[in-house]
């Protein structure tokens, strides 16, 4: 059986739909939620818009995972580089889905900017992409460290009652370690200055508008 190779406007048609399910869909996790076997906490009012600030904080950011792999993958150099961005990004799918779910639970709701969120980070991964695989998985390196760290600090101040939130957060964590680390071990490279501190700090304002936004 022959394997038709997609092309250029396959990839496009492919990443139109990625988008619009990521942004409006209702995406479905391959695992089930870190979640599911615990019970839901007692919270007020503030413990609740608080840890729904943070999982709304954390869904943007898959959204923002899923436009960088989605651009990355589709200018990597190197059909292996481009599988294994794919398959990180199925698995960042389960994040999105994990993150949605707990918002639900939470009686919230995503970003409103969700869609300016993707296509920013879409631009981003292409042009890492059109830099080179190496510095395309390096950036995937950075990217993933600089959000285990801040999962780190979602994981300190959230509600301490609201072990749901907690079980999603931590296994999005576990997992993003693995995503640098594999990253790294395909040949990423370390970033230059001054691209980490803007990374941080494209973070920082995506963190706080999305707390609220």
């Amino acid at each position: 059986m022959t394997v038709r190779q997609l092309s250029p406007l396959d990839r496009l048609i492919a990443g139109f739909e990625r988008a619009l399910e990521t942004v409006a869909g209702d995406p479905q996790a391959a695992r089930p939620s870190p979640a599911s076997d615990l019970d839901e906490a007692e919270m007020d009012a503030r413990e609740r818009r608080h840890a729904a600030g943070l999982m709304r904080i954390n869904h943007t950011g898959e959204v923002c995972a899923q436009a960088l792999y989605d651009g990355q993958a589709a200018l990597a150099r190197n059909e292996d580089t481009r599988r294994h961005l794919q398959h990180a990004a199925a698995e960042e799918t389960d994040h999105l889905a994990w993150c949605a779910e707990r918002l639900r639970e939470l009686d919230s709701r995503p970003s409103l900017l969700n869609p300016l969120w993707y296509a920013g980070s879409y631009a981003i991964g292409a042009a890492a992409a059109l830099a080179g695989d190496p510095v395309s998985l390096g950036f995937v390196v950075e990217t993933e460290r600089q959000v285990e760290a801040h999962l780190a600090e979602h994981l300190e101040t959230l509600p301490e009652q609201d072990q749901r939130s907690r079980a999603v957060l931590a296994q999005m964590q576990v997992d993003e370690v693995r995503h640098a680390d594999e990253a790294q071990a395909r040949g990423g490279i370390e970033l230059p200055f001054p691209i980490p501190p803007l990374m941080q700090l494209t973070s920082m304002v995506m963190k706080k508008v999305a707390y609220r936004l």
